[in-house]
């Protein structure tokens, strides 16, 4: 069974890359020698940023099956091949109980489907040549909760939970998977987050390279979880532990939360 290549000769997909994380994951990749192939549904802001970091672009839509399957299509043709996918596009979908059906749909089949697609097309390859390597951008919204965003925390949640069972089913078939999970982020998500911005930030947003840089490290030492925020694991264990301590403190957090929604000078 032929050995994984090393990170620097990896052939990579990274979607949603126009900005962000996934621009600044592709941007390092790239820097350390890899080939990368970034998609993203922003055809001209994706253009500006491919030739920026010197990386192909395909325009698609990973809400779709045809926009799933383009970005494969074109990387194992101008590559030869695929070592890597980072699963990174996804999006808030909105708050509570009154987001529209429609809007459920929409986050699940980009926050989870698109994964779902994407392993589809990849994992038989991989699995019969005895390498290859999945990486879901997840959020810590996947291992805890968020507030205000009932679809993001959901579909975060299944994000995780599908990256566990493909680590459980191909990782004795010598696939790496890993899952990303940040809280806040200086992206353009956090900048429409509105107040919640404001207690994500009390907590340390990192930058997109600071996170680039960790996921740089982790394809080193095949961690399962990515925490640009070491705490995180500290929370997820209080969560799984004492659940009803957890929970207590979520809604301490929701109380402040509603108040720096209501007040006047928030």
């Amino acid at each position: 069974m032929p050995s994984a290549p090393p990170p620097s000769s990896l052939r990579v997909v990274v979607t949603g890359a126009a900005g962000g994380i996934g621009a600044a994951i592709a941007g390092r990749l790239a820097q350390e020698g890899a080939q990368v192939l970034i998609t993203d549904v922003d055809a001209a802001r994706l253009e500006q940023t491919a030739q920026r970091l010197g990386v192909e672009s395909v325009a698609a839509d990973i809400a779709t099956v045809e926009g799933v399957a383009a970005g494969i299509d074109a990387a194992t043709e101008r590559f030869g091949g695929i070592d890597a996918y980072f699963a990174n596009a996804g999006i808030v979908g909105g708050e509570g109980l009154a987001t529209p059906d429609e809007q459920w749909a929409t986050t699940y089949a980009i926050n989870v489907q698109a994964h779902v697609r994407a392993a589809r097309l990849l994992m038989p390859g991989w699995a019969e040549r005895g390498h290859g390597r999945f990486v879901v951008t997840a959020s810590a919204a996947g291992l805890l909760s968020m507030l205000d965003a009932a679809p993001y925390s959901v579909t975060k949640h299944a994000a995780v939970a599908f990256a566990e069972w493909l680590a459980i089913t191909y990782g004795g078939k010598g696939i790496t998977v890993q899952a990303i999970c940040p809280e806040g982020v200086r992206t353009a998500m956090l900048e429409q987050a509105g107040h919640l911005a404001q207690l994500l930030e009390a907590h340390g947003a990192r930058t997109p390279d600071e996170v680039a840089d960790l996921v740089w490290t982790a394809l080193h030492d095949h961690r399962f979880l990515i925490l640009p925020h070491p705490e995180v694991g500290d929370y997820y264990r209080a969560r799984a532990t004492d659940t009803d301590s957890w929970l207590a403190g979520m809604q301490r957090l929701q109380s402040r939360f509603e108040h720096l929604k209501e007040s006047p000078t928030a």
